[in-house]
């Protein structure tokens, strides 16, 4: 069964059609992940009910019910919870911790028809930009698997890529979809914060993190999309449809070129850029140059309040309530041991950060400040709006890099995420989208056009996104 070219909608078409049946389109998954995933590991666990899940979904489509995802087969992130199975965060502290409740996102994925194929690696408890934290293995980039897939949601990005899932859902803290979507030449997008409840999505920086898709085209993501958002009474940060007007038709793409002249960014990839942005006049949009001053602090604003809330969220993991226990002398110690044991080094880190700028003498000098110079670049973004309607930017500095080529400089592994943490500081939707590619020793390694819209605008980002690439 040929999957390469297949789409959520196309699959759906099929099946209504009876051309193949689910459980035909779920084993023709399960025998690439057979044939592939031993080179990739973008799967830390394949389910073994995929085919139990696909008859039922069979009978579903028999019995004439019609659901948007009814019968496609989905990959899920390591930290969204599914009830009664395995949910690790790529981590040794929740190495055999079973989900006791579905993540609010999960819940809509079942009641929408979808097959879950196996939960994805990650990053340990999505702290990273590589997939190399996984306490299990890094994920290699199937389009080189000397590169990294990007992080830290790359096995979700890898598995999509590698034909091994017809898409999948990851989650964004500060360019954790869009950036491995970049990297391995998929959509990826990260809703408006709050447009997706973060019930059951293991919490790493809460004002930060949101769950979002996938997938090889902007319609499919779009798809997605439309089943996971929407308001929930068990996430207080979730908004209702309502919450923003509705976004006219984009006309006009800013360009922030204050950001474009930021050191570190290859020559190749402002190549491309500036290609991609002939190629969005030429489809009738006004190109218009804008500033965001502040925008320039936004990598150090996030790892300022990142580790904070990291910090803060940790602290739950600490060997009595759930997951991994080392037993001490007394409770201190048994804090020490399990932590010591159970968690990786990027997460002792970020934690130790964290803590040390909420430590008192220190929280104004530097909590606080991040805090102000976050509504500056919101402000930033919001007086950008009233101009334009969308903000086009490239995904990622570079393409993949090597696997082991920046994990003993972790300046160099955060400097990855300048384009993408702009969106998560101000709370907007972004989306990256296949830009073309570019030749490195001897590879083709995809490139990303990032485009973000003002609050509640998905709708715009999906309209210039199908324009840029034809759909």
């Amino acid at each position: 069964m040929e999957t390469q070219q297949l789409t959520i909608s196309q699959a759906r078409a099929d099946l209504k059609a009876n051309k193949y049946t689910a459980v035909e389109l779920a084993q023709a998954y399960l025998d690439t992940i057979k044939d592939k995933d031993g080179d990739i590991h973008g799967y830390l666990e394949v389910y073994d009910d995929v085919i139990a899940q696909a008859e039922d979904a069979q009978k579903k489509i028999d019995a004439g019910e019609d659901l948007p995802l009814l019968g496609i087969p989905i990959a899920v992130k390591d930290n969204i919870l599914i009830q009664g199975r395995i949910a690790s965060a790529a981590s040794k502290m929740l190495e055999k911790y079973t989900a006791v409740y579905d993540a609010t996102a999960i819940t809509k994925l079942k009641e929408a028809g979808a097959v879950f194929l196996g939960r994805t690696n990650m990053d340990e408890f999505a702290m990273g930009g590589s997939t190399e934290n996984s306490a299990y293995g890094p994920t290699k980039n199937p389009h080189d698997l000397e590169r990294v897939p990007g992080g830290s949601s790359g096995g979700s990005a890898a598995v999509v890529a590698a034909d091994e899932a017809l898409a999948s859902i990851g989650s964004d803290t500060g360019g954790s979809i869009r950036q491995p979507a970049s990297f391995c030449g998929c959509v990826g997008l990260k809703p408006t914060y709050g447009r997706v409840s973060r019930y059951g999505l293991m919490a790493m920086g809460s004002s930060l993190d949101q769950i979002g898709p996938f997938t090889k085209t902007v319609t499919d993501a779009e798809i997605l999309y439309d089943v996971l958002k929407g308001q929930d009474e068990r996430d207080s940060t979730s908004i209702a449809d309502d919450t923003y007007e509705k976004p006219k038709e984009p006309k006009v793409i800013g360009v922030p070129r204050d950001i474009l002249r930021s050191d570190g960014i290859e020559k190749e990839v402002l190549e491309n850029f500036e290609e991609a942005l002939t190629k969005l006049e030429e489809s009738g949009y006004e190109i218009k140059d804008i500033s965001l001053p502040n925008s320039a602090y936004a990598l150090s604003v996030y790892y300022i309040i990142m580790p904070a809330e990291v910090s803060s969220n940790m602290a739950r993991y600490d060997g009595v309530k759930f997951g991994l226990r080392s037993e001490g002398e007394d409770l201190q110690d048994v804090y020490k041991k399990t932590r010591a044991k159970g968690l990786g080094a990027e997460v002792k880190r970020r934690i130790m950060l964290g803590t040390y700028v909420l430590s008192t003498g220190y929280y104004d000098a530097y909590y606080g400040k991040a805090l102000a110079v976050r509504r500056l670049i919101q402000e930033d973004f919001k007086k950008a709006f009233e101009s334009v309607d969308v903000i086009a930017m490239p995904t990622t500095p570079n393409p993949a890099f090597k696997i082991g080529e920046k994990t003993e400089d972790p300046i160099q592994m955060y400097l990855e995420d300048i384009f993408t943490v702009p969106a998560n500081i101000a709370g907007i939707p972004g989306i990256s989208v296949p830009s073309g590619f570019v030749s490195v020793e001897g590879k083709e390694l995809p490139l990303g056009l990032q485009l973000l819209a003002t609050h509640g605008s998905e709708e715009s980002l999906f309209a210039v996104s199908k324009k840029f690439l034809g759909e």
